[in-house]
């Protein structure tokens, strides 16, 4: 029997600018209160997903933003770091420039692309988001996540040059990156010396009958439609598949500063459902982090996948249901 299908479930740890781009006076950047999503004293952010992975023995990837430290300094994330790792789970590093706006010796735009930038600028940008977290948590990252899927060949060679062996920067129903050769919707390629492990992309059909790319993610794929990927990639012989999350999908938000907010519970469903799925189908499906596979996937490379097609009653289905979830509070 084949070796099972290994199922990375990585999670975007950033805090929020809270709508202070665009409205500096009226509008701060928001901290904890962000990812830990807690009401009356319950997390259904951050600590419903750890309490959930310890449940069913999953692990995960967390990619950690550090150039939040510009504005909030060391703490609060810091805070936010001790959880996850007295969780016992894997940490990453991800890098939204747009945070060095914040800094005042040495100020960026608001911009928060890793690509098209100057590479000298793009160089002092990832060092110092290594140097940062390698503060925080002693160690240098086995991998980086360029925010947004926001990357181009430049920067895979700026990564390489910093030393930073894996890559998982691609989503393609995120964003479409420049070149031929970053068009991946799994495996893992070496770019520019660095191997690129991509957030899994499949072909999702639209209403006028074409299949644009749909990348896996939480908050926007239905449970039956996760299920129905994970299965279609098994039987495939896929040997790994990326998922992407983050700790404020599991809760519902009326205004950008976070004031007023609920669980949400069809995403906390979704999540629950696919570390139970894993953890009870362990012939076919394990959960593995960066940090536990690292010194392997850094190495080998796997073939791209050749996107394929999910029935049209899962996307259909999953529409309605987060038209309904995004539409009904307490839905």
């Amino acid at each position: 029997m084949s070796k099972p299908l290994e199922v990375t479930i990585t999670v975007g740890t950033s805090f929020s600018i809270g709508g202070a781009f665009d409205n500096p006076e009226q509008f701060k950047p928001v901290g904890e209160r962000s990812l830990l999503g807690e009401i009356g004293g319950v997390g259904h952010g951050l600590d419903f997903m750890l309490d959930t992975f310890q449940k069913y023995n999953i692990d995960a990837s967390f990619f950690i933003e550090t150039a939040n430290h510009c504005y909030f300094g060391d703490e609060p994330m810091r805070r936010i770091l001790k959880k996850i790792n007295d969780a016992n789970q894997d940490t990453q590093l991800l890098v939204h420039p747009c945070w060095f706006h914040f800094d005042k010796q040495n100020q960026h735009s608001t911009n928060d692309s890793c690509a098209d930038r100057p590479k000298a600028e793009l160089r002092e940008i990832f060092t110092r988001c290594i140097e940062t977290f390698e503060r925080w948590t002693g160690k240098k990252p086995e991998a980086i996540r360029a925010a947004n899927c926001q990357i181009d060949a430049q920067a895979y060679k700026v990564i390489h040059e910093l030393g930073i062996p894996i890559s998982s920067s691609l989503g393609l129903g995120i964003n479409i990156p420049v070149g031929k050769k970053l068009l991946l919707n799994g495996g893992r390629t070496k770019l520019e010396g660095v191997m690129e492990v991509p957030l899994f992309t499949y072909a999702d059909r639209d209403i006028m009958g074409g299949f644009p790319s749909k990348t896996l993610q939480i908050t926007s794929c239905s449970w039956r439609e996760m299920r129905c990927v994970l299965k279609k990639a098994r039987k495939k012989g896929i040997e790994n598949i990326v998922i992407l999350t983050q700790p404020f999908d599991y809760i519902k938000k009326r205004d950008a500063q976070y004031k007023e907010i609920t669980q949400n519970r069809v995403n906390q469903e979704r999540l629950e459902k696919l570390c139970r799925f894993i953890a009870e189908n362990s012939q076919d499906f394990v959960s593995k982090s960066f940090g536990s596979e690292a010194h392997i996937w850094k190495d080998k490379e796997l073939p791209n996948v050749r996107r394929f097609k999910i029935p049209t009653t899962y996307r259909n289905f999953r529409k309605i249901e987060n038209f309904i979830n995004d539409k009904f509070w307490n839905y």
